[in-house]
């Protein structure tokens, strides 16, 4: 599978538009103090240009990383989300903002959520580029939410397939027959 088989769901410039709302948003609704916690990898890309829109609104963040997996290399979840690399600094008393790729069980966002909690963060709030909300397992939505999608596999823009097709600059959909065996040929 090549780049010219998936097919496009958003493209750059909406992508682009929308994060810069969502920066104004960030800005006008939190304090300037906000420490913004990225899950790696899928939302790497994602996280920069937004972490930029909300600095263009007028709000300073402080930012840190954190990985965390419930993926193999496939299209279907563990269940079973694990600790892969913690923060390196403290959340305690802190105003932090979640920013994940996609929104799909609610299990990985939600068990980020409850550890900067456990971690006795000020408050938490949470920013997905996607959401699917078809396949919430946990009840929990996005307290700011780039698009909601339909139940597809989507790759670029920072999201991958069998980390591949992060570098495309848009957001597009796999082939709904691409399987298992097709996967590790790629």
């Amino acid at each position: 599978m090549n780049k010219d088989e998936v097919d496009l769901l958003f493209d750059a410039q909406t992508i682009s538009k929308r994060i810069s709302s969502l920066g104004c948003a960030i800005a006008k609704n939190e304090p300037s103090d906000l420490f913004v916690v990225v899950i790696l990898k899928g939302s790497f890309v994602f996280a920069a240009d937004l972490i930029r829109a909300i600095e263009d609104a007028g709000t300073s963040t402080k930012v840190d990383f954190i990985t965390l997996s419930s993926y193999g290399s496939g299209y279907e979840s563990s269940g079973t989300v694990k600790l892969v690399h913690d923060l390196s600094e403290s959340v305690k008393g802190r105003t932090v903002l979640i920013v994940d790729d996609i929104l799909e069980s609610g299990r990985t966002i939600a068990f980020a959520r409850d550890t900067m909690r456990k971690r006795q963060a000020k408050t938490v709030k949470t920013c997905l580029l996607l959401d699917k909300p078809k396949k919430r397992i946990v009840d929990i939505e996005a307290d700011y939410l780039g698009f909601k999608i339909e139940d597809q596999f989507v790759v670029g823009y920072g999201i991958d397939l069998a980390n591949r097709y992060r570098g495309l600059p848009f957001l597009g959909v796999v082939p709904s027959g691409l399987d298992q065996t097709s996967i590790e040929k790629i």
